[in-house]
Protein backbone atom coordinates (compact mmCIF):
# COMPACT_ATOMS: atom_id res chain seq x y z
CA UNK A 1 0.00 0.00 0.00
CA UNK A 2 1.19 3.24 -0.75
CA UNK A 3 -0.73 5.10 2.51
CA UNK A 4 -4.15 6.92 1.99
CA UNK A 5 -4.70 9.34 -0.44
CA UNK A 6 -4.90 13.16 0.71
CA UNK A 7 -7.98 14.78 1.73
CA UNK A 8 -8.67 16.59 -1.34
CA UNK A 9 -8.44 13.12 -3.36
CA UNK A 10 -11.93 11.24 -4.00
CA UNK A 11 -12.26 8.06 -2.72
CA UNK A 12 -11.40 5.01 -4.98
CA UNK A 13 -14.20 2.67 -5.63
CA UNK A 14 -11.73 -0.40 -4.83
CA UNK A 15 -8.94 -0.96 -3.12
CA UNK A 16 -6.72 -4.35 -3.15
CA UNK A 17 -5.24 -4.66 0.37
CA UNK A 18 -2.21 -6.54 0.04
CA UNK A 19 -0.16 -6.00 3.20
CA UNK A 20 -0.68 -9.00 5.33
CA UNK A 21 -1.03 -7.22 8.60
CA UNK A 22 -3.67 -4.44 6.99
CA UNK A 23 -5.49 -7.54 5.64
CA UNK A 24 -5.66 -8.62 9.27
CA UNK A 25 -7.37 -5.54 10.69
CA UNK A 26 -9.29 -5.30 8.47
CA UNK A 27 -10.89 -8.76 8.62
CA UNK A 28 -11.83 -8.27 12.23
CA UNK A 29 -15.87 -7.71 11.98
CA UNK A 30 -15.93 -4.96 14.30
CA UNK A 31 -13.73 -2.97 11.98
CA UNK A 32 -15.35 -4.26 8.76
CA UNK A 33 -18.60 -2.63 9.91
CA UNK A 34 -16.49 0.63 10.88
CA UNK A 35 -14.87 0.78 7.53
CA UNK A 36 -18.40 0.48 5.50
CA UNK A 37 -19.60 2.81 8.26
CA UNK A 38 -17.36 5.27 6.87
CA UNK A 39 -17.34 5.39 3.40
CA UNK A 40 -18.65 8.97 4.22
CA UNK A 41 -16.60 11.07 6.84
CA UNK A 42 -17.64 10.71 10.36
CA UNK A 43 -16.45 10.96 13.60
CA UNK A 44 -15.77 8.41 16.57
CA UNK A 45 -19.24 9.29 18.05
CA UNK A 46 -21.00 9.11 14.45
CA UNK A 47 -18.99 5.75 14.15
CA UNK A 48 -20.05 4.61 17.80
CA UNK A 49 -23.78 4.91 17.00
CA UNK A 50 -23.93 3.01 13.56
CA UNK A 51 -22.13 0.01 14.49
CA UNK A 52 -23.45 0.10 18.06
CA UNK A 53 -20.17 -0.71 19.97
CA UNK A 54 -18.39 2.13 22.25
CA UNK A 55 -16.51 5.32 21.47
CA UNK A 56 -13.51 4.16 23.50
CA UNK A 57 -13.89 0.98 21.69
CA UNK A 58 -14.20 2.49 18.42
CA UNK A 59 -11.75 5.20 19.06
CA UNK A 60 -9.18 2.40 19.36
CA UNK A 61 -10.45 0.36 16.53
CA UNK A 62 -10.28 3.75 14.22
CA UNK A 63 -6.53 3.94 15.28
CA UNK A 64 -5.69 0.50 14.27
CA UNK A 65 -7.05 0.88 10.54
CA UNK A 66 -5.56 4.56 10.44
CA UNK A 67 -2.08 3.25 11.20
CA UNK A 68 -2.13 0.72 8.71
CA UNK A 69 -3.87 3.62 6.12
CA UNK A 70 -7.21 2.19 5.48
CA UNK A 71 -8.68 5.47 7.22
CA UNK A 72 -7.53 9.15 5.86
CA UNK A 73 -8.12 12.29 8.19
CA UNK A 74 -10.60 14.67 7.38
CA UNK A 75 -10.62 17.66 9.50
CA UNK A 76 -10.29 18.21 12.94
CA UNK A 77 -12.39 20.56 14.93
CA UNK A 78 -12.99 21.71 18.68
CA UNK A 79 -15.84 19.55 20.57
CA UNK A 80 -16.78 20.10 24.06
CA UNK A 81 -13.16 21.16 25.39
CA UNK A 82 -11.50 18.75 23.00
CA UNK A 83 -10.71 18.22 19.14
CA UNK A 84 -12.79 15.78 17.78
CA UNK A 85 -11.01 13.75 14.31
CA UNK A 86 -13.07 13.52 11.48
CA UNK A 87 -12.09 10.41 9.13
CA UNK A 88 -13.10 8.82 6.06
CA UNK A 89 -12.53 5.12 4.58
CA UNK A 90 -9.22 4.99 1.86
CA UNK A 91 -11.89 3.61 0.15
CA UNK A 92 -15.70 2.85 -0.92
CA UNK A 93 -15.30 -1.20 -0.70
CA UNK A 94 -11.73 -3.46 -0.83
CA UNK A 95 -10.73 -6.91 -1.83
CA UNK A 96 -7.44 -8.39 -0.21
CA UNK A 97 -4.73 -9.66 -3.10
CA UNK A 98 -3.91 -13.05 -2.66
CA UNK A 99 0.22 -12.61 -2.03
CA UNK A 100 -1.14 -11.70 1.48
CA UNK A 101 -1.19 -15.54 1.88
CA UNK A 102 2.68 -15.78 0.96
CA UNK A 103 4.04 -19.24 0.20
CA UNK A 104 0.42 -20.47 0.61
CA UNK A 105 -0.87 -18.32 -2.56
CA UNK A 106 -2.17 -19.66 -5.54
CA UNK A 107 0.42 -20.00 -7.50
CA UNK A 108 1.62 -17.68 -10.88
CA UNK A 109 -0.78 -20.51 -13.39
CA UNK A 110 1.66 -19.39 -16.36
CA UNK A 111 -0.06 -18.38 -19.76
CA UNK A 112 -1.70 -21.28 -21.52
CA UNK A 113 -0.37 -20.13 -24.73
CA UNK A 114 -3.07 -22.02 -26.48
CA UNK A 115 -7.13 -22.51 -26.21
CA UNK A 116 -7.02 -26.14 -26.93
CA UNK A 117 -7.41 -28.64 -24.01
CA UNK A 118 -4.64 -30.18 -22.26
CA UNK A 119 -1.93 -28.95 -19.07
CA UNK A 120 -0.46 -25.79 -18.98
CA UNK A 121 3.27 -25.26 -18.27
CA UNK A 122 2.57 -24.73 -14.52
CA UNK A 123 0.57 -27.82 -14.36
CA UNK A 124 -3.06 -27.02 -14.85
CA UNK A 125 -5.67 -28.76 -16.99
CA UNK A 126 -6.61 -25.66 -19.29
CA UNK A 127 -10.24 -26.42 -18.47
CA UNK A 128 -10.46 -27.35 -15.27
CA UNK A 129 -11.67 -24.62 -12.38
CA UNK A 130 -8.16 -24.87 -10.36
CA UNK A 131 -6.97 -23.03 -13.19
CA UNK A 132 -9.55 -20.41 -13.79
CA UNK A 133 -8.90 -19.72 -10.06
CA UNK A 134 -5.36 -19.69 -10.87
CA UNK A 135 -5.57 -16.96 -13.15
CA UNK A 136 -8.33 -14.95 -11.36
CA UNK A 137 -6.44 -14.58 -8.59
CA UNK A 138 -3.08 -13.82 -10.50
CA UNK A 139 -5.29 -11.01 -12.49
CA UNK A 140 -6.37 -9.78 -8.88
CA UNK A 141 -2.48 -9.09 -7.73
CA UNK A 142 -1.18 -8.22 -11.15
CA UNK A 143 -3.62 -5.31 -11.70
CA UNK A 144 -3.67 -4.04 -7.99
CA UNK A 145 -0.16 -3.65 -8.25
CA UNK A 146 -0.49 -1.94 -11.93
CA UNK A 147 -3.30 0.66 -10.75
CA UNK A 148 -1.12 1.48 -7.98
CA UNK A 149 1.87 2.25 -9.98
CA UNK A 150 -0.81 4.53 -12.18
CA UNK A 151 -1.94 6.04 -9.44
CA UNK A 152 1.38 7.34 -7.75
CA UNK A 153 2.31 8.38 -11.68
CA UNK A 154 -1.38 10.14 -11.87
CA UNK A 155 -1.97 7.91 -15.40
CA UNK A 156 -4.65 5.92 -16.32
CA UNK A 157 -4.55 2.15 -16.13
CA UNK A 158 -5.59 0.85 -20.12
CA UNK A 159 -8.00 -2.30 -19.18
CA UNK A 160 -10.50 -3.60 -20.96
CA UNK A 161 -13.17 -6.09 -19.06
CA UNK A 162 -16.00 -7.52 -21.06
CA UNK A 163 -18.93 -9.14 -18.82
CA UNK A 164 -22.06 -10.47 -19.57
CA UNK A 165 -24.38 -13.31 -19.50
CA UNK A 166 -25.54 -16.35 -21.97
CA UNK A 167 -27.72 -19.15 -21.13
CA UNK A 168 -26.87 -22.27 -23.73
CA UNK A 169 -30.00 -24.34 -24.60
CA UNK A 170 -27.81 -27.62 -24.38
CA UNK A 171 -24.10 -29.04 -24.12
CA UNK A 172 -23.80 -29.01 -27.77
CA UNK A 173 -24.07 -25.54 -28.14
CA UNK A 174 -21.87 -24.39 -25.48
CA UNK A 175 -19.58 -26.75 -26.85
CA UNK A 176 -20.25 -25.01 -30.33
CA UNK A 177 -19.98 -21.57 -28.91
CA UNK A 178 -16.51 -22.31 -27.36
CA UNK A 179 -15.20 -23.30 -30.70
CA UNK A 180 -15.89 -20.23 -32.07
CA UNK A 181 -14.79 -18.44 -29.34
CA UNK A 182 -11.50 -19.75 -29.01
CA UNK A 183 -11.21 -19.44 -33.27
CA UNK A 184 -11.91 -15.89 -32.72
CA UNK A 185 -9.87 -15.29 -30.09
CA UNK A 186 -6.71 -17.30 -31.89
CA UNK A 187 -7.40 -15.38 -35.25
CA UNK A 188 -7.41 -11.78 -33.44
CA UNK A 189 -4.06 -12.33 -31.46
CA UNK A 190 -2.43 -13.52 -34.86
CA UNK A 191 -3.17 -10.66 -36.60
CA UNK A 192 -2.59 -8.23 -33.99
CA UNK A 193 0.11 -9.61 -31.91
CA UNK A 194 3.74 -7.49 -33.02
CA UNK A 195 6.94 -8.97 -31.24
CA UNK A 196 9.11 -6.50 -32.56
CA UNK A 197 7.29 -3.22 -33.27
CA UNK A 198 9.32 -0.06 -31.33
CA UNK A 199 6.82 0.84 -28.17
CA UNK A 200 4.86 -2.22 -28.18
CA UNK A 201 3.68 -3.47 -24.78
CA UNK A 202 2.81 -6.96 -24.09
CA UNK A 203 -0.92 -7.54 -22.21
CA UNK A 204 -2.60 -10.58 -21.08
CA UNK A 205 -5.86 -11.43 -22.33
CA UNK A 206 -8.36 -13.65 -20.53
CA UNK A 207 -11.16 -15.31 -21.46
CA UNK A 208 -12.69 -16.89 -19.29
CA UNK A 209 -16.92 -18.84 -18.37
CA UNK A 210 -18.30 -20.47 -15.76
CA UNK A 211 -21.96 -21.01 -14.53
CA UNK A 212 -23.60 -18.85 -13.15
CA UNK A 213 -24.54 -19.37 -9.35
CA UNK A 214 -27.81 -20.21 -8.68
CA UNK A 215 -29.73 -19.18 -4.98
CA UNK A 216 -28.83 -19.55 -2.47
CA UNK A 217 -28.52 -23.09 -1.06
CA UNK A 218 -28.87 -24.38 -4.73
CA UNK A 219 -26.31 -25.07 -6.88
CA UNK A 220 -26.37 -23.80 -10.41
CA UNK A 221 -25.86 -26.89 -12.15
CA UNK A 222 -28.00 -28.65 -10.27
CA UNK A 223 -30.60 -25.76 -10.56
CA UNK A 224 -30.75 -26.51 -14.40
CA UNK A 225 -29.20 -29.27 -15.89
CA UNK A 226 -27.88 -29.29 -19.50
CA UNK A 227 -29.58 -32.12 -21.44
CA UNK A 228 -26.10 -34.71 -22.36
CA UNK A 229 -23.79 -33.93 -24.85
CA UNK A 230 -23.71 -36.23 -27.88
CA UNK A 231 -21.28 -39.01 -26.84
CA UNK A 232 -18.37 -37.78 -29.07
CA UNK A 233 -18.44 -34.22 -27.47
CA UNK A 234 -15.78 -33.32 -25.35
CA UNK A 235 -17.15 -32.05 -22.19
Amino acid sequence: MNGPPSPSEPLADIEVIADPEAAAVALDPVRSRILAALAEPGSATTVAAAVGETRQKVNYHLRLLEAHGLLRLVEERPRRGLTERVMVASARSYAVSPEVLGPSAAPDPAPAGSVAGGTTPSGFERHSSDYLLAVAARTLREVADLARRAASARRQLATLTIDTEIRFGSAAERAAFTAELASAVTGLAARYHDESAPGGRWHRLVVAAHPRPGPPGRHSWAAAPLPPAPPHEER
